[in-house]
């Protein structure tokens, strides 16, 4: 095992040096490594590292990331349970599967504060109204690009040991962007872009209905798939739907290669 993998779980530095190997690899395109040049990113970046790589002995990798909204209008809108509810049943429908120890597990919070960094599935701390309070802002584009840049530089780590790794995010808003102050939509589309083209990479997002939200066009402009996109209304039995739906995804991404891409061929209609 080689030594970049222990500096990088260490050292925020670190994480700048994976993302310009993926440019010189070809992964990283020009403007996703711009996006992903930001001062302070690699210290957001490495708290959401976990797991060593030395330590994970799986002879593949599969990355489940989610970034659950914590804006104050996910709470006025009574959605603060249903949010919780909806992260652990993906953490459980994906503890059920055969793959489950391939699996590690990345929660962040859409303002920024990291629940588990990525970590085997048994490990993963679920989402409860004593660690999830909605009662902030929404950084939708600066958060989206912390967020895929620790996608992106994890998987980076495995794929540098050798390891074989596919990805699968779902980013959740209930509303348009309005607090970020680095990030546009189209920086956030650079880095989607370039995850999508390097075939292992699937990037979904969920948008819960706020009454006013065009969140297909939101997310779009991010750079997402409309395959990708759910758009659930404002009950809870719609939004545990939704995630209900990610989830399944979330599975047959676990199962292997050739799930994988059926898969990410069907989006969520597969």
């Amino acid at each position: 095992m080689s030594s970049t993998s222990k500096s990088t779980w260490a050292h925020p530095t670190a994480v700048t040096k994976l993302f310009e190997d993926a440019h010189a690899e070809g992964v990283l395109s020009p403007a996703g490594l711009q996006a992903l040049s930001v001062v302070d990113l690699g210290a957001q970046i490495q708290a959401g590292l976990g797991v060593r790589v030395e330590d994970v002995q799986a002879s593949e990798v599969v990355l489940v990331t989610v970034m659950p909204d914590d804006s104050g209008s996910i709470s006025s809108g009574g959605h603060t349970k249903t949010v919780c509810d909806g992260h652990n049943l993906v953490l459980d429908s994906l503890l059920a599967s055969k793959q489950k120890d391939g699996v590690l597990f990345h929660t962040r919070y859409l303002n920024g504060h990291v629940l588990n960094p990525y970590r085997p599935l048994e490990d993963v701390v679920r989402m409860h109204s004593k660690n999830y309070s909605a009662d902030q802002g929404t950084p939708l584009y600066d958060q989206a690009v912390v967020l895929l840049g620790t996608v992106l530089a994890k998987s980076q780590e495995f794929s540098g040991n050798g390891v074989p790794v596919r990805t699968v995010t779902l980013l959740i808003t209930d509303g348009a962007d309005m607090h970020s102050s680095r990030a546009r939509a189209k920086d956030v589309a650079a880095v989607v872009n370039d995850l999508r083209r390097a075939e292992n990479h699937i990037v979904a997002a969920m948008g819960i209905d706020d009454g006013s939200t065009d969140f297909r066009r939101v997310f779009l402009e991010m750079g997402v798939e409309d395959k990708w996109i759910l758009t659930p209304g404002q009950t809870a039995q719609e939004i545990r739907a939704a995630f209900q739906v990610f989830s399944q995804s979330a599975v047959r991404v676990s199962q292997g290669a050739a799930s994988f891409s059926r898969t990410a061929l069907g989006g969520f209609g597969r």
